[in-house]
Parts: structure tokens; sequence; C-alpha cells
């Protein structure tokens, strides 16, 4: 069996903290952000934005921007939405949320941008 790697990440220190499976990971290129978008308009889901500060990153409330985009399918229309909700909360997580309507839930939600640690 293959060594574990413990990420330590703790409540104390908002810099370590890790808040969902694509945070292990360098942050996403603007390509790749387009391409998880184009999966998004593609299966149908609503996408959305929401935004934090890394502060209450970990708190169950994040700020929705606007509303959530009910059938967009432009992944530039999103992507500029994403961009602007990035300008408006430069030091804020921003996160992209693709709502299902026929299973009445989240398809997905990924942190796009990641703010500044405290």
């Amino acid at each position: 069996m293959s060594e574990m790697q413990d990420y330590k990440s703790r409540v104390s220190d908002p810099a370590s903290r890790k808040f969902e499976t694509f945070s292990y990971l360098p942050e996403m290129t603007t390509e790749q952000i387009r391409t998880q978008i184009a999966y998004i308009v593609k299966k149908g889901w609503n996408p959305a934005l929401e935004h934090t500060e890394p502060e209450h990153l970990m708190d169950n409330y994040w700020y929705m921007w606007k509303l959530p985009m009910f059938g967009e399918t432009d992944v530039d229309v999103v992507m500029k939405e994403a961009e602007a909700c990035r300008k408006a909360n430069p030091n804020n997580h921003i996160r992209l949320l693709a709502y299902d309507n026929y299973k009445q839930s989240q398809g997905t939600n990924m942190v796009i941008f990641r703010g500044k640690t405290v």
C-alpha cells in the first residue's frame, strides 16, 4: 500500500484550508474554467456564481452573484459574469455552481477563483 499524504488543512490557518476536490490541484486556467462551463451547459444545467470572503470559507452561507443563469448556453456569457464577479470582489473566493432542473439539486460546484488568504 502506498503512503498517504496528509494535507495540513486547519481551521486556525485560512491559507491552509481545503474546500473541495479541485482545491488540492493548482488553480484552474481560464481555458480549464471554460471547459467546465462548457460541460455544464452541455448537460443542460443552469450555471450560477457565488462568492465569499476567505475567512468565511467554511461557513454555510455564500453570497449569490446575481440570479442563476437559467437556460444560458453561451460559455462566453458565463465566463464574462465570472470575471465581473471577480472584478467586483477581488479578494473573495468565487465558485461556479450548476443546478440540475430534473434532479432538483446541484449538478456540480467548484471554486474557480481563489481570494487572497489572510
